[in-house]
This record gives C-alpha cells, sequence and structure tokens, in this order.
C-alpha cells in the first residue's frame, strides 16, 4: 500500500476543522454565557414584577381598609357634637311638669318629635345608645363613673344613677354613659 504523499494536506484539513471547532465551541460558549445572563435578568424582573404586583395588592386592600373606616368613622366627630344637642333635648322634657304642658303642649311635642329623629339620625348612621339602668352591673368598657357613693341595699359597682346615656358608632365608643357607682362595702 502506497502513502498519500502529501500528509501536509491532511494536517492542514485538520487543523482548519480543529479551529473551525473552536470558533464553533467559543460561539457556544459565549451564547450559553448570553443565555445564562439572560435568565439571570428573567429571574431578576419577574421578582421584581412579584413584588410589584403584592405591594399594589396590599395598597387596595389598605386603601379599602381606610375607606370603609372613612364610611363608618367619618363623621364621628360631627356625631360626637351632636351629642349635647340629644341631652339638652332630653333635660328640656324631663324638667317639664304638668302645668307647662298644658300650656306648651305643641312646643314639648315639637321637641319629643325632633328629638325621636335625631335618635332615628342617629339609628340610620350605625350610632347605638348605651341606656345603662339602675341596679346593672358598671362597665369600665361602656361607662364613666361620674361619682361613687355608699347606697344601702346595693352591691359596690351597681350602678345607682345614671347621668347621661353614652353612644357607640358602630364598634367604637362614642361617648361612655355617665354614671354614679355604689362603692357599698360588702358585709
Amino acid at each position: 500500500m502506497a502513502e498519500p504523499k502529501d500528509n501536509d494536506f491532511l494536517d492542514d484539513i485538520d487543523a482548519a476543522e480543529a479551529d473551525e471547532y473552536a470558533d464553533d465551541m467559543a460561539e457556544i460558549d459565549d451564547e450559553a454565557l448570553e443565555l445564562d445572563q439572560l435568565r439571570a435578568e428573567r429571574d431578576q424582573l419577574k421578582d421584581r414584577f412579584m413584588r410589584a404586583l403584592a405591594d399594589a395588592e396590599n395598597a387596595r386592600k389598605r386603601s379599602d381598609k381606610d375607606r370603609r373606616e372613612a364610611e363608618n368613622y367619618g363623621g364621628s366627630k360631627l356625631a360626637r357634637d351632636m351629642l349635647p344637642v340629644y341631652d339638652n333635648m332630653k333635660r328640656a322634657l324631663e324638667t317639664t311638669n304638668e302645668d307647662q304642658r298644658e300650656v306648651a303642649g305643641p312646643l314639648l311635642e315639637g321637641i319629643e318629635l325632633t328629638m325621636r329623629e335625631l335618635l332615628s339620625v342617629f339609628k340610620k348612621h350605625g350610632i347605638d345608645m348605651i341606656a345603662p339602668e339602675v341596679g346593672d352591673k358598671f362597665d369600665p368598657q361602656h361607662h364613666q363613673a361620674m361619682f361613687e357613693a355608699p347606697v344601702p341595699g346595693t352591691k359596690a359597682g351597681e350602678i345607682i344613677q345614671v347621668a347621661a346615656e353614652g353612644f357607640m358608632l358602630h364598634d367604637r365608643l362614642l361617648r361612655p354613659a355617665q354614671v354614679g357607682v355604689s362603692s357599698m362595702p360588702a358585709s
């Protein structure tokens, strides 16, 4: 068998193929590196997107809560300012006697109707009256002790007098009921 005369030609082909192969490998390495960079950028953008989405959802929930609170409690200052109007009308009705009722009957009836309408408006807007009775147990969450006095026949902590009704705005105390409380020591 005869050997090819020109081995240099084969060496040149092998070197060319090796160079081409090396170039292809370098190109693949560059593409892989670029692909890895793109994946990292994608993951970073996805993370930022998810955080922004969570922030937006939290902001929506906060604004819904703020809106509900504004609806429910936004008028609390006005309501608190209206309570003395109720108190004054109630006092005016409580201080009248029969002679005054005969003389100023229609006027007093107008005051009663106005007071009922005020209570109706309160109810419509979520304002409920706290009306403790004499003998009820004092509750510091809803009552304000205006005085304490030892009253025979009562237990310590019982309400002995109601000076003014309290009011709740939904689940918040607008004004505690003002009461007198027994301080009778246990015997």
